[in-house]
């Protein structure tokens, strides 16, 4: 199987140290060169420097032959039009992109982009927890009250 990962911070890194471990070839975008320090100094996947944005580095980086996409730069926007040039495009199947605004997740993935929000991940996390937490009965429904 192989998989482009576009961006290369803490979590585009990450996820191609994951999919390397379990057996992907992986290809790694970043326009800062100094990025590929994240995968540590014998990363054995390809990794390009350049924008995702650019349609000629995607081909070079085997976009035409990848089984998934994961887009995970720093700015909606960038990944958002990034995921839908991969899927409408090229025609990848497994498309997964990072976009940190709740709203934006949910308008684009109602729209068949398969989105992965953090923000909203940690929202409800934090709620789980706070929820779980033994609080006398007015805390509690105090919390339940805001969660509403």
């Amino acid at each position: 199987m192989k998989a482009l990962v576009i961006g290369c911070g803490r979590v585009g890194s990450s996820v191609a140290l994951q999919l390397h471990n379990e057996g992907w070839e992986v290809v790694v975008v970043d326009e800062k060169e100094d990025a590929l320090t994240r995968l540590g100094e014998h990363w054995p996947g390809a990794f390009l420097v350049g924008h995702g944005m650019d349609v000629d580095l995607l081909r070079e980086a085997g976009i035409e032959q990848a089984d998934a996409v994961v887009v995970a730069t720093d700015g909606d926007n960038t990944n958002i039009v990034i995921g839908q040039v991969a899927q409408k495009r090229f025609g990848v199947q497994c498309v997964v992109v990072r976009v940190l605004d709740p709203a934006r997740a949910r308008f684009y993935a109602e729209r068949g982009l398969r989105t992965v929000c953090p923000t909203s991940v940690a929202i409800d996390t934090l709620m789980e927890a706070v929820r779980a937490c033994e609080l006398p009965a007015r805390a509690t429904a105090a919390v339940r009250a805001v969660s509403s």
